[in-house]
C-alpha cells in the first residue's frame, strides 16, 4: 500500500534520509524505530508531502505520489497524526470533528470513516465532544488527532511518536487501537524512539541510524525475543 524507494531528503542543502527503501503493505504495522535525529519524523514529513525529497519515489496503492503537495497526498489516502498532536485549543472535540470529516476521494478506499463510525471507535470522545481542546487530557489529544486523520478516510496511516508522554497505561490503549487499525485494513507507518512500545504492535520492525536503515526485524520475533532489536538499538548509541 505504501511503497517507498531510493528516498533522500532533508533540509537546507543537508541530508538527513540516506536511500531509504520501506514498504507498508496493506492491514500491516512497519514500526520505524530509532534515537532522537535518526530521521524518524523527516521520514514521516517527507512522505506526508511536508517536505520534498531530494530523491527517490513514495507510491501509495500503486501511484507516484513524490514531492506532490500535502493536501494533494492527503486526498490520495494519506492521513497523519502528527508528533504533538497539534489539536486546536478553542475548538471543542464536535469541532474538530466535523472540520475534519471529508468523503474519500481515492479508488478502492474501502469503508469511509464516518464521524460516528470514529466515535463507536473511541467513545471517550463522544462523552468529551462540547470541551475545547485544551480541556482535554494528553491521551484525549492523541485520541482525538487520530480521529482526525481517521476522518479522511486514509489508506496509509502516518503516526509520529504517538505515545509520547502518555502514562503507560494509555501507551498501551493507543497501541491496542493501532492494531485494531491495522486489522481494518489501514497500512500503519509508526515512528517511535522507543523500541519496546513500537514493536508491541508491529508486524516489521525497521532500525534507522543517522537516516540509514541498519536493521530490519519481524515484529512478532521480536516480541518473543528482542534481544537483537536492543543490540541493534544499542550499535546505534555509538
Amino acid at each position: 500500500m505504501l511503497r517507498i524507494s531510493g528516498l533522500s531528503a532533508g533540509y537546507h542543502g543537508g541530508t538527513v534520509l540516506h536511500d531509504l527503501d520501506l514498504d507498508v503493505p496493506e492491514g500491516s504495522v512497519h514500526a520505524v524505530v530509532g534515537h532522537n535525529g535518526a530521521g524518524k519524523t523527516t521520514l514521516v514529513h517527507t512522505v506526508a508531502g511536508l517536505l520534498r525529497p531530494a530523491t527517490g519515489t513514495v507510491e501509495v496503492a500503486g501511484r507516484d505520489v513524490t514531492g506532490r503537495p500535502a493536501h494533494r497526498i492527503a486526498r490520495a489516502g494519506v492521513g497523519l497524526v502528527p508528533q504533538g498532536r497539534r489539536v486546536f485549543a478553542r475548538l471543542t472535540v464536535a469541532e474538530h470533528i466535523r472540520l475534519a470529516h471529508r468523503p474519500p476521494r481515492a479508488a478502492g478506499g474501502g469503508r469511509p470513516w464516518t464521524p460516528q463510525r470514529v466515535l463507536d471507535l473511541l467513545p471517550r470522545l463522544g462523552e468529551r465532544s462540547t470541551h475545547r481542546g485544551t480541556d482535554l487530557s494528553g491521551g484525549e489529544q492523541q485520541m482525538l488527532a487520530l480521529a482526525r486523520a481517521l476522518l479522511g478516510s486514509p489508506r496509509v496511516l502516518l503516526l509520529d511518536e504517538p505515545t509520547e508522554g502518555l502514562a503507560p497505561v494509555l501507551v498501551g490503549q493507543i497501541l491496542d487501537l493501532v492494531g485494531t487499525l491495522a486489522g481494518e485494513g489501514l497500512a500503519v507507518l509508526l515512528v517511535s524512539p522507543s523500541p519496546a512500545s513500537a514493536a508491541q504492535c508491529a508486524d516489521t520492525v525497521t532500525v534507522l541510524t543517522s537516516g540509514r536503515v541498519t536493521a530490519r526485524l519481524d515484529g512478532p520475533a521480536v516480541r518473543k525475543d528482542p534481544a537483537e532489536l536492543y543490540e541493534a538499538m544499542a550499535l546505534t548509541a555509538h
